[in-house]
């Protein structure tokens, strides 16, 4: 790989995924459910094996929020394939909203602003204030 291919990728995958398990089930949802529709089956399956029988409540949320953030984006929202390591601006910006949201709304709020390319995005941030409640009460809690 010559250094303009590698300052390329750098520039389009920018951050390394997190560790934590309750982000990369998220991460690995929000890439299938973008690249096979929000009825995707193996992002569905990974939520069952996650939550058991409670995987429902996440599961709806972020159909919810992948649905309202598409219709509510300005832009594209770049996203990387299932298996990438590192993640697009896009991508870190969804999980650091998801996890400011719940102790700081606003902050938050203006994140979601920015990434949508839009302001008063308010429906947006209720459901992905409900997505970051639903992982926490299901021992996955989404920190920044």
């Amino acid at each position: 790989m010559n250094h303009t291919a590698a300052k390329t990728l750098a520039d389009a995958l920018p951050v390394l995924q997190p560790d934590d398990p309750g982000a990369r089930l998220l991460l690995f949802g929000v890439r299938q459910m973008g690249a096979h529709g929000l009825n995707d089956a193996c992002a569905a399956h990974a939520f069952i094996m996650a939550f058991g029988k409670d995987f429902r409540r996440p599961l709806l949320l972020l159909r919810a929020l992948m649905q309202e953030m598409s219709v509510a984006s300005s832009r594209p929202i770049q996203i990387a394939p299932w298996c990438c390591p590192r993640m697009t601006a896009a991508e870190a910006a969804v999980l650091t909203i998801l996890g400011k949201v719940r102790h700081n709304r606003a902050a938050a709020g203006l994140l979601l602003d920015d990434l949508l390319g839009s302001r008063g995005v308010d429906g947006v941030l209720a459901t992905a204030h409900a997505l970051s409640e639903s992982f926490a009460d299901l021992a996955l809690p989404l920190e920044p």
